[in-house]
């Protein structure tokens, strides 16, 4: 398994503009793009430095989003605005293949360390503001030429009173430090909401279903907190029932701030016990390395101003990767976050409802195995 590496500084590509992105993230998902697309964007971006020679390793990656438009047709009922494809060969119509775009306004908050050789001196040491400047600006030019979630890096344009080009900042070894310093960075990325993973949400939803349907399974509990779930409510302590008998609805367990609570897809699940051979597998996109058929695995999440979140860990996303031994537990490669709320850092206090926090129970119960759902 893939645990978080020691960083020494972060990377900040900001207001990023990003044309015609993939807003079909999963095959039950849709309206922004996978966490996935950013960490395999991270890793592609660390190899073409690696070729560019700029010695950096990235670890993690936080996603600020500060605008979307969805290319959809407005109404009650919303449908993707496609595109025509050219006739075939015989002149007759093509079929139309269903694509979701999305246009982006985002930031890209990457962990890096420095790759160096044993003898050589270090580059990213306090006091050498030259060597970040130079990285950060031939990061930013790299990833001007790729594609950010299949979409297209458009310049970017000013903004009163933000930076807009790449930079790098060393990240304090005192974690006392190193908040203060993040409390600084992140005013940069307002207004705007990072996504943060909440699988302890998962949790207490299907803890919840299972108090009254016990054979209740990963899939309800992530089906029910994806939907509203309207119901009569009680009438509250200390009022009277209406006297023309009107009874209010609504959904109990999505609090105020509740629905920026999202179902997400956090990675994939195999499908196979063994990955197949290099080759054997016919249309394969590389027919040079092992091949493994895999599903998406679903979880939740919630977006969050930055103001909100008190240190690095809560904003970036690592890469896990947990291989099957061909028992019943499938190989799994998934993203993870570091964000817990601020009752289960602090007193360890249960939430009142699932926008503000987990129940302490679940989370110290909860086994982690079961903390995703894939289908």
């Amino acid at each position: 398994m893939i645990r978080p590496q020691p960083h020494q500084a972060i990377l900040v590509l900001p207001h990023l503009r990003i044309q015609n992105a993939n807003a079909i993230a999963s095959p039950l998902t849709h309206g922004f793009p996978s966490i996935t697309a950013f960490t395999g964007l991270m890793w592609a971006l660390e190899r073409k430095l690696a070729q560019a020679g700029v010695p950096l390793r990235l670890h993690g990656v936080g996603v600020v989003c500060h605008h979307h438009q969805e290319q959809v047709t407005q109404g009650y009922v919303r449908s993707f605005n496609l595109t025509r494809n050219p006739v075939d060969k015989d002149g007759s119509t093509a079929a139309i293949v269903e694509e979701g775009r999305m246009h982006l306004q985002i930031t890209l908050v990457l962990a890096v360390s420095e790759k160096r050789a044993a003898g050589t001196p270090a580059a990213l040491v306090q006091g050498q503001p030259e060597h970040m400047q130079a990285w950060a600006a031939q990061a930013g030019d790299i990833l001007a030429g790729m594609r950010v979630a299949g979409g297209s890096v458009l310049p970017s344009r000013p903004v009163p009173g933000k930076r807009v080009r790449p930079w790098m900042a060393l990240v304090p070894e005192d974690p006392v430090e190193a908040e203060k310093e993040f409390r600084q960075w992140r005013r940069q990325w307002l207004p705007g909401f990072a996504l943060v993973g909440r699988d302890d949400l998962l949790a207490k939803r299907l803890q919840h279903l299972r108090a009254s349907q016990p054979d209740a399974t990963l899939l309800d509990a992530w089906l029910h907190a994806a939907r509203f779930n309207h119901q009569p409510l009680p009438v509250e302590d200390g009022k009277p029932p209406a006297t023309d008998g009107q009874v209010a609805w609504g959904d109990p367990l999505r609090s105020k701030g509740g629905g920026w609570i999202v179902p997400i897809p956090v990675g994939y699940a195999a499908l196979t016990p063994q990955a197949h051979a290099p080759g054997t597998v016919r249309n394969a996109r590389d027919a040079t390395v092992p091949l493994r058929f895999v599903e998406s695995v679903y979880s939740l999440g919630e977006w969050v101003s930055p103001h909100r979140l008190t240190h690095l860990g809560q904003l970036l996303w690592h890469a896990e990767a947990q291989a099957g031994a061909g028992g019943p537990d499938p190989a799994l490669y998934r993203c993870r976050n570091g964000y817990q709320p601020a009752q289960a850092e602090g007193a360890g206090a249960a939430g009142e409802g699932e926008g503000e926090g987990a129940h302490a129970g679940v989370q110290d119960e909860w086994d982690d195995a079961e903390a995703y759902d894939y289908t």
